[in-house]
């Protein structure tokens, strides 16, 4: 929307604007957000930024060490479609007030540093993404955990489970059968205006809008997809998409989840990232070898797919990511890669002969990932396949989930578990810190706080399915 920091503290003059909001990601990957009053706001916010307490972020700062400071990016500027007074909102990114160099642990920082470490590489000048995060919408949604119980209940007017129900106006039967929900029309696809209403709505804010449909899953999932942006840009846009579908469906009563596996024995929902390597406005990615890819290309899968298990840690970050990660709901979990065969991890997409449109792209990652983090990590990977011209070995243009055990035994598979990948990720993660890219700091704190705060509190509490299974022992 802006170019520079004057440009919008004009804006916000002119337009009588009164309330200034500044949003900013933390570790895990949820946005934190402060508003100001306009007068608050100066050239100093741009460039020195706005204090807050860190400490009480997750994953950040001890409270001796709390004070910190969220520098705003003036291009980043939207106005809020759901605050009743017209606010104004900025992404901001974190400086260390105590030496004025941007902190360590921000996300959107490291995004910059990765960025920074394309460019020293010669190897391009400019890498884009391109994520498309799957969702559910419910109608109804409850949970609780105590010393003594745990369940948890979701509802949707789409549940295949709901054809038997009785229902207010009586039960029309349109319910989409499980795994068959791709693309249905009204009346089976209930939610069209509401997606309708949440593209448009993204596209006020500033993101580059192309579509939305229904997915595969019965529940409601869905789906709504942006045009492809650099690093930084289409992470701050996948955090806006976010905040827009929740915020909508919240409009029509309903809750939003980017949970990936909130069903059992169905599908769960992914986020497919789209991504290649440009300089001097050029295409890296298109040339003469496999399904029309440069051989650099084939390096950066031969990165993506080495450091797989340890990039797992990042860009599915979650216990219930590995939900997912299961064979046969289309969820791609070997490591191997293809051109159009959405049952590799890696496919490359038959996008006719415009070297522009020759990409990768990467099924494994699902949107519970900090996407600044999830981008970042595997540019670094990829890069790694490049800088050490890693072999990705031979395609698979087979339907990987028809092969026999004997033939899938061959096949490297992603890690079973958030503890798996986490694991992976502490014997191989040089190629994020030797970039310069992630601290060892980084990542020793990022094993502990999802150790100490996902992993360990799920292994210590009973699950309900355990009663079905040994109450009677």
């Amino acid at each position: 929307m802006f170019q520079t920091p004057q440009e919008a503290l004009n804006y916000i003059q002119e337009n009588k604007i009164l309330i200034v909001d500044l949003k900013f990601i933390d570790m895990p990957g949820i946005w934190q957000h402060l508003s100001l009053y306009h007068d608050q706001i100066d050239e100093t916010a741009f460039t020195d930024g706005v204090p807050f307490d860190g400490s009480s972020i997750r994953g950040w700062k001890a409270i001796n060490e709390s004070d910190m400071t969220m520098v705003i990016d003036p291009t980043t500027a939207w106005i809020d479609p759901f605050m009743a007074e017209p606010t104004i909102s900025f992404i901001c990114s974190i400086k260390e007030p105590r030496t004025g160099e941007p902190y360590g642990r921000c996300p959107r920082t490291i995004a910059q540093k990765a960025i920074d470490y394309l460019v020293t590489t010669g190897l391009g000048d400019t890498a884009f993404f391109g994520p498309e995060a799957e969702f559910f919408i419910f109608d109804d949604v409850r949970f609780d955990q105590t010393q003594n119980s745990g369940y948890y209940y979701v509802d949707s007017i789409e549940g295949r489970w709901n054809s038997g129900k009785e229902e207010a106006g009586g039960n029309l039967g349109y319910k989409p059968r499980y795994k068959e929900g791709y693309f249905p029309v009204a009346p089976t696809d209930t939610s069209q205006d509401m997606r309708t209403e949440m593209l448009l709505t993204m596209a006020k804010c500033g993101v580059p809008v192309e579509k939305h449909h229904h997915e595969v899953a019965t529940g409601g999932q869905c789906e709504l997809g942006f045009r492809f942006a650099t690093l930084i840009q289409a992470a701050d846009y996948l955090m806006t998409y976010k905040y827009v579908i929740k915020n909508v469906g919240k409009k029509y009563g309903k809750s939003i989840t980017f949970m990936p596996k909130p069903l059992f024995n169905d599908n769960g929902s992914g986020m497919h990232v789209h991504q290649s390597i440009w300089k001097d406005g050029q295409p890296l990615f298109a040339g003469d070898q496999y399904a029309g890819f440069s051989q650099m290309g084939l390096h950066y899968i031969g990165g993506i797919l080495k450091h797989a298990p340890a990039l797992l840690a990042i860009t599915n970050p979650t216990t219930n990511s590995y939900k997912r990660l299961v064979p046969g709901f289309e969820a791609p979990v070997n490591l191997a890669y293809s051109q159009g065969n959405r049952s590799a991890s890696v496919r490359i997409p038959l996008s006719g002969t415009n070297p522009k449109a020759k990409r990768l792209e990467f099924r494994c990652p699902d949107a519970t990932s900090n996407p600044y983090l999830a981008f970042a990590a595997m540019l670094c990977a990829g890069l790694d396949g490049i800088k050490n011209q890693i072999d990705p070995g031979e395609p698979l243009d087979v339907d990987i989930y028809d092969l026999s055990p004997e033939e899938l035994s061959k096949i490297p598979s992603t890690p079973g578990s958030l503890e798996g990948a986490l694991e992976a990720l502490e014997k191989d993660h040089a190629f994020l810190t030797e970039t310069g890219v992630f601290s060892e700091d980084f990542i020793k704190n990022w094993i502990s706080y999802k150790l100490d705060n996902e992993v360990n509190p799920m292994r210590l509490r009973p699950h309900p399915y355990e009663f079905a299974l040994y109450y009677d022992c």
